[in-house]
C-alpha cells in the first residue's frame, strides 16, 4: 500500500516548497492585488454573458408561400378632416381594397391636437334595405363601382338631407389620426392614405372622386407617422418611420415612401417564435401637375419583399463553455502575472548585483 502511495506522490506535478524559503516582495503583492481584481472583473464579465441569452443570426432563403403581411400602422393628419380622408390598399397580383374600413379607427383632431371623437372608419347613415341607396355613403359607393367621380354631392338628394358637404365644411380646419391594420397577401404592393374615395376606371387606379368638389379647399397632406410596423413587435426591432414627421410646403402633392420589407423570424430562450418583418425606407415627394394622375394628392407606402430571410435565435452559453472560459480566465491571468513577477523579480536583483559590483570596484 505505502509503494502504492509513494508512485502516486511522484506524480505529482505541484511540488511543494517549505515556507522558509519563500521571500515575498512589494512588486510581488503589487502584481497580486493587480492581478486578482483583472481576474474578477473578468469572471463576473463572462458570469454576465451566461446569465443572459445571447442571439445569434442567420440569412437564409424565404421559401414561404401563400402567407398573408400585416401592416400595423398609426398616422396622424394635422390639418385633413376625417370625413374625406381614406385608405386603399392593392398588390402585383390584382388583389385591391379600395376605401377599406374594416379595423380601421380615426380620431377626430382640432387644431391642438386634442380629440373631439373617436369612431370606427366610414361615415353615413345605415342602411334601411337592400336597395341603392339610402344615404349618402351608399351613393358613393354604387358611384365608386361604377367608376364615376362623385363631383357635385349637392345634387344627390340622400347627400343633401344627411349634409355631407356641410359635414365636410364643419371639420374644415379639424385634423385625423387614423390607426389600425392591414391584411394583405405577401407580395409587392402598396396602401396609401388619400383624400376622398378611390376608384377603378378604364384600368386605372383614380385616388380622387368625390372630393373634387371641395377643389377650392387646400389639400394639406402634411402628417405624422407614429407607427409603421410590418408584422408583430420582437425584440430589438427597429421600425425607421416611427415617429417622422413631414410637412407640406407646396400646395399639393403625392409624398411616397418606397420600402424593402424583409421577412424576419425571432425565436427566444423558450422557444417562441414570432413571426414578423423588418424594412428599410426611402422617401420622395412628387408635386402635382395638372393633367397627371401620377401626382394625385395622398402619401402612399410602395413595399417590396426581400428574397432573404433574417432569423434571430436567442439560447444561453452551455454550462461547460462557462466554466471552460472561467478555467482559462484564471489559469491566463495566473499565468501572465507570474511571468510579469518573475521578470521584476529577476530584472531587480540582475540590477542590484550590478550596483554592488560597481560600488566595490
Amino acid at each position: 500500500m505505502d509503494g502504492i502511495m509513494n508512485k502516486i506522490r511522484n506524480l505529482d506535478a505541484y511540488p511543494k516548497i517549505n515556507e522558509d524559503f519563500y521571500s515575498r516582495t512589494l512588486s510581488g503583492g503589487v502584481i497580486t492585488v493587480v492581478s486578482s481584481v483583472v481576474m474578477f472583473l473578468l469572471f463576473f464579465s463572462e458570469l454576465r454573458l451566461y446569465l443572459h441569452a445571447a442571439t445569434e443570426t442567420k440569412l437564409v432563403v424565404d421559401t414561404s408561400r401563400g402567407e398573408t403581411l400585416r401592416i400595423n400602422f398609426d398616422v396622424t393628419f394635422p390639418a385633413l378632416a376625417c370625413s374625406i380622408v381614406s385608405v386603399d390598399a392593392m398588390d402585383i397580383s390584382g388583389e385591391q381594397h379600395l376605401d377599406v374600413k374594416h379595423d380601421i379607427i380615426k380620431k377626430r383632431l382640432d387644431a391642438h391636437g386634442n380629440v373631439i371623437e373617436a369612431r370606427p372608419d366610414g361615415i353615413g347613415a345605415p342602411k334601411a334595405d337592400d336597395d341603392c341607396c339610402n344615404s349618402c355613403e351608399d351613393v358613393r359607393e354604387a358611384y365608386r363601382k361604377k367608376g364615376w367621380a362623385l363631383s357635385n354631392p349637392d345634387l344627390i338628394d340622400q347627400c343633401k338631407r344627411e349634409g355631407f358637404l356641410q359635414k365636410i365644411k364643419d371639420e374644415e380646419g379639424e385634423g385625423c389620426n387614423i390607426y389600425g391594420f392591414l391584411e394583405v397577401n405577401k407580395v409587392a404592393g402598396n396602401f396609401h392614405f388619400a383624400p376622398g374615395k378611390s376608384f377603378q376606371q378604364s384600368n386605372v387606379h383614380h385616388v380622387l372622386s368625390d372630393v373634387i368638389a371641395l377643389h377650392e379647399y387646400l389639400i394639406q397632406l402634411s402628417h405624422k407617422i407614429n407607427r409603421l410596423a410590418f408584422g408583430d413587435y420582437f425584440p430589438g426591432v427597429v421600425n425607421p418611420l416611427d415617429s417622422v414627421h413631414w410637412t407640406q410646403e407646396q400646395p399639393s402633392g403625392m409624398y411616397q415612401y418606397f420600402l424593402k420589407v424583409v421577412p424576419t423570424v425571432y425565436t427566444d430562450v423558450s422557444g417562441h417564435t414570432i413571426q414578423s418583418n423588418q424594412f428599410s425606407v426611402t422617401e420622395h415627394f412628387k408635386g402635382a401637375e395638372v393633367g397627371r394622375l401620377q401626382s394625385l394628392p395622398g402619401v402612399f407606402f410602395f413595399y417590396d419583399l426581400s428574397p432573404i430571410k433574417v432569423t434571430f435565435t436567442e439560447q444561453h452559453v452551455s454550462f461547460l463553455h462557462f466554466l471552460t472560459n472561467v478555467c482559462a480566465i484564471v489559469g491566463g491571468v495566473f499565468t501572465v502575472s507570474g511571468i510579469l513577477d518573475s521578470f521584476i523579480y529577476h530584472g531587480q536583483k540582475a540590477i542590484k548585483k550590478k550596483m554592488e559590483i560597481g560600488k566595490f570596484s
